[in-house]
């Protein structure tokens, strides 16, 4: 049975995803969940963790729902399937025409894979349409965001759990690229799944360099990017902190750059331009992408050579996952990390305003109190309270679902008793406490990283796994790694355009030759 099993799964993934062989973890994980087995998968960026549920979805008999982080990441995989004849897929997300969406909701029983954000399975008119067809799998893509993000930007990863009962507990496969003992420990306690299989496999990726570099202020960062670009016409993503920098550098490097295409992206453009900068740097329209965080996660772009961080992020996981998104065709690549003293203030402030102070606390209590009294109830738009209430949306969303958690507020009614509320006070204060020094923590972790002396590569990857892999070629810029040795296939200098008799010649000159 096991070898037929066997069989199966090889003739599909030639089948439908012309794939001679699985890669590393593949075949694992995907045996789990075709065995009925919740299981937790974590394998390298690149590795084609999406075909550990595309496949069983196209084996099993029911739906499979794929909780997904990034609009622009369902809108691409969807595409990618239609592209390889997987026409019973979609995604569901709030940028669709109502139309378009009601549409959808009375055909779902009729798609073997539906892409949907965990905000937007909270919507109990969905939540309804859902209940009524037959799920059989249940994924949770780029798992790590239960952790990482679940507790203050997107507490609905949360909530997971009691959508998974609603829908009758199907099988449940958790996926990610980048989780820790304790992360790891974090989905299976969010997702209840104490029994949940583990699979894991070695994430380190021999073929990228990683390389830091101590610079003494931003002018100097600059020099390095000119540099470095003025030698090399290679894909390139240079994260930052900030919208405003990204935006800034962007245009100095067009100014100073005429043969490099560059443009910038961030969370606060419009998603039609998101989507338009993304695309156009998939199809090779595009040479440098100066972005915050917002970019990057499933992209799946196989030959960027080179990923610099301007700015630091604020923990590990982050960096191994931007950092991963270079060299996924296996070829040599370089992930180049460029610091400044200062550059640590950046991630302290930032930590510093994700949660809401003490005083903001006592402040929105007062104000939910006075709500009570005057028997409002409060706005479902997240980011209309967050304004009343003087707070960022992300503070709002992480309080929201605090007091949601200790019964303070159902369904947006303010539910008082003077005995919750104290005890709640103190409880939500600690939380905040406590969160706030896991940050500083792995700030910490991530700052100790960048001086070291040593390996940087078994450096980076021991939180994660007792060994890694020794590359084939240079390691780090602490193993002796030099620019000046390393040799990336290059793109080609942009033509300049013709004029129409340039373009005429060239057309009168080809038929000449052919006929």
């Amino acid at each position: 049975m096991i070898n037929q099993q066997q069989d199966t799964l090889e003739q599909t993934l030639y089948d439908h995803f012309g794939y001679a062989a699985f890669r590393s973890g593949q075949k694992e994980i995907i045996q789990e969940v075709m065995e009925g087995n919740d299981v937790l998968g974590i394998l390298p960026t690149g590795s084609g963790k999406s075909l550990c549920y595309q496949l069983p979805a196209k084996l099993l008999k029911g739906t499979t729902i794929v909780v997904s982080p990034l609009i622009s990441l369902m809108i691409d995989q969807v595409k990618q399937l239609k592209a390889m004849k997987f026409k019973s897929v979609v995604a569901l997300n709030s940028f669709m025409h109502p139309n378009e969406r009601r549409q959808v909701y009375r055909q779902l029983q009729s798609y073997d894979l539906i892409y949907v954000s965990p905000e937007l399975l909270q919507q109990q008119d969905l939540l309804d349409r859902l209940r009524g067809i037959h799920v059989r799998l249940f994924v949770i893509d780029e798992a790590h965001c239960i952790s990482q993000w679940g507790h203050e930007f997107r507490p609905d990863y949360l909530k997971l759990s009691n959508i998974i009962e609603v829908l009758h507990n199907p099988t449940i496969m958790a996926l990610s690229a980048t989780a820790t003992k304790d992360v790891q420990q974090d989905i299976v306690k969010f997702l209840e799944r104490p029994n949940m299989v583990k699979r894991i496999f070695p994430m380190d990726r021999e073929n990228i360099i990683f390389a830091i570099q101590e610079v003494n202020d931003n002018q100097e960062k600059m020099d390095v990017l000119l540099k470095l670009f003025q030698q090399y016409k290679i894909p390139t993503i240079i994260y930052f902190s900030s919208r405003q920098s990204a935006e800034t550098i962007a245009s100095i490097l067009r100014l100073k750059l005429p043969d490099q295409r560059v443009a910038f992206y961030h969370g606060g453009m419009e998603q039609t331009d998101r989507v338009a900068i993304q695309q156009q740097f998939m199809n090779d329209q595009l040479d440098i992408i100066c972005c915050t965080s917002a970019f990057g996660m499933g992209i799946d772009k196989s030959n960027i050579r080179l990923v610099i961080h301007y700015h630091f992020p604020s923990q590990i996981e982050s960096y191994i996952q931007e950092v991963g998104r270079a060299g996924r065709d296996g070829e040599l690549s370089v992930g180049l990390l460029l610091y400044s003293q200062t550059d640590r203030f950046i991630p302290d402030n930032l930590i510093k305003k994700e949660l809401p102070s003490v005083e903001q606390l006592s402040t929105v209590f007062e104000r939910l109190m006075q709500c009570y009294h005057a028997g409002d109830l409060l706005s479902a738009n997240m980011e209309e309270v967050a304004r009343d209430f003087e707070l960022s949306e992300i503070q709002w969303r992480f309080l929201h679902y605090q007091f949601e958690k200790h019964g303070m507020i159902v369904e947006n009614r303010i539910i008082y008793d003077n005995e919750n509320w104290q005890q709640a006070f103190v409880r939500i204060q600690y939380f905040i406490e406590e969160r706030t020094t896991i940050k500083e923590r792995k700030l910490m972790e991530m700052i100790d990283w960048i001086h070291e002396q040593g390996c940087l590569r078994e450096q980076l990857y021991k939180g994660f796994q007792d060994s890694y892999t020794k590359p084939k070629h240079a390691c780090c810029s602490n193993c002796g790694f030099s620019f000046s040795a390393w040799a990336p296939q290059q793109e080609p200098s942009i033509e300049q355009e013709a004029t129409w008799q340039e373009k005429l010649h060239r057309l009168l000159i080809v038929g000449d030759h052919n006929g």
